[in-house]
């Protein structure tokens, strides 16, 4: 296996890194892990999929309780 191979993430470890970095924690072998990553744009492009995903949430959780207190 070449170092290309080796070094690229699989897809859970990117989901678990992107979460991990939205509550803020994360272990140091995995932090090691990704930055020795062959490429970073796994991260980038899942990282702004999750803020697209979290934007839309937050704004249909607001949409929601206004409409049930009758503000909407």
């Amino acid at each position: 296996m070449n170092d290309t191979q080796r070094n690229k993430p699989s897809f859970w470890q990117v989901v678990v890194s992107i979460l991990a970095a939205a509550l803020g924690v994360n272990s140091e072998s995995n932090r090691e892990r990704d930055f020795s990553a062959s490429s970073p744009w796994p991260f980038i492009v899942g990282g702004v999929i999750f803020g697209v995903m979290f934007v839309v949430g937050i704004a249909l959780i607001v949409k929601l309780v206004l409409e049930s207190t009758g503000a909407a």
